[in-house]
């Protein structure tokens, strides 16, 4: 049976050239750095976010927490969104691997206060109580869908630069937040010293993110990936897919949002569902079900036995995420299967 799911665009499959292209590929050992289709995807990557270098790693989840890994001393403090996906899942990993302290702040939605984080910088120097803060993470676009402004981004990295603090971005889902803005992706990374985004989710590739920076940086976090186990010998197979996802996935995205904001648009006319319509930015739609006469689990197993797939409730409300593999005419099909069920 064939389902639609709109759980997350982590759920995409490779398409048939990726399929295609990862059975051709040349691999070599890429510890060794004998893999000449990693090497082409990471200088790939690189050029395209305007950094240095790149590395390639297993999962976003990986990428952020080796940046942490890597910019910071043990015991160093970084400043970040109390909403952001470090925080709120990746389990905790920050003091696990990196051991350092998360100093959370309230968001606007993601968005963060400059001059809030300005008053919290703290320099161990100056103070034997204090912990030094040794990075400053955004995130863009945010795990609630919205798109943080380019304006915003641009004074933080001010700020951070004043005070010879780095930047890093989460940037899972940062070609997204480039289409949503319609501007090159540079624009984005030019206010982080390094950035991660993931080559899954709505590219299509089946594993894989990228971690990109300074030479030195990267040379760093290579040593640091070897230690967490993110070494993969024959990861070409991998890079192939990856390339296809950056070099032909990309404005794809766009008809992803189109479909989320159709989405949106449908799901607000049913009663007693409440959608943030404000807040599609990308492809994702988040909404309540409180004012309606059923409970989420009743949902989710009801629309499962019609060939949908979404998760529960999480803090009070629903997400759907259109991808790829979500047409217009199965988003139809899923809006008329709500409103009958309900």
């Amino acid at each position: 049976m064939k389902y639609i799911d709109l759980r997350s665009d982590t759920v995409t499959a490779p398409t048939d050239k990726m399929r295609e292209v990862m059975f051709k590929a040349v691999v070599g050992d890429d510890v060794y750095d004998d893999d000449p289709t990693m090497k082409e995807l990471e200088a790939f990557a690189a050029k395209l976010v305007n950094k240095e270098a790149a590395i390639f790693v297993p999962s976003g989840t990986f990428g952020n927490q080796l940046s942490l890994f890597t910019h910071c001393n043990r015991g160093d403090e970084v400043i970040l969104g109390e909403d952001c996906h470090i925080v709120m899942h990746e389990v905790g990993a920050s003091s696990v691997i990196a051991g350092v302290q998360l100093r959370t702040l309230r968001s606007n939605k993601g968005e963060l206060n400059p001059e809030n984080i300005k008053s919290k910088i703290r320099s161990g120097e100056d103070d034997i109580h204090f912990p030094s803060t040794g990075l400053i993470c955004l995130e863009n676009a945010h795990s609630n869908g919205r798109v943080i402004p380019l304006s915003n981004m641009r004074e933080i990295y001010t700020i951070a630069k004043e005070n010879n603090i780095p930047v890093h971005l989460d940037g899972a889902r940062l070609f997204n937040a480039a289409s949503y803005l319609n501007i090159d992706v540079k624009e984005l990374t030019r206010n982080c010293d390094s950035v991660m985004f993931c080559l899954s989710k709505g590219l299509c590739a089946p594993v894989g993110s990228i971690l990109a920076g300074t030479n030195d940086f990267i040379k760093k976090a290579k040593k640091k990936r070897k230690l967490m186990g993110g070494g993969l010998r024959q990861a070409g197979f991998l890079a192939a897919a990856g390339l296809v996802a950056l070099k032909d996935m990309r404005e794809n995205l766009t008809n992803d949002h189109e479909n989320a904001l159709f989405l949106g648009t449908e799901l607000s006319k049913i009663p007693g569902i409440k959608v943030r319509q404000d807040d599609i930015h990308i492809n994702m739609v988040f909404f309540s079900i409180k004012d309606t006469p059923l409970k989420s689990d009743v949902i989710v197993s009801a629309l499962l036995e019609k060939g949908i797939k979404i998760n529960g409730e999480e803090d009070g409300e629903m997400r759907f995420v259109t991808n790829y593999w979500v047409k217009k005419e199965d988003v139809m099909y899923v809006v008329k299967c709500l409103k009958d069920l309900l």
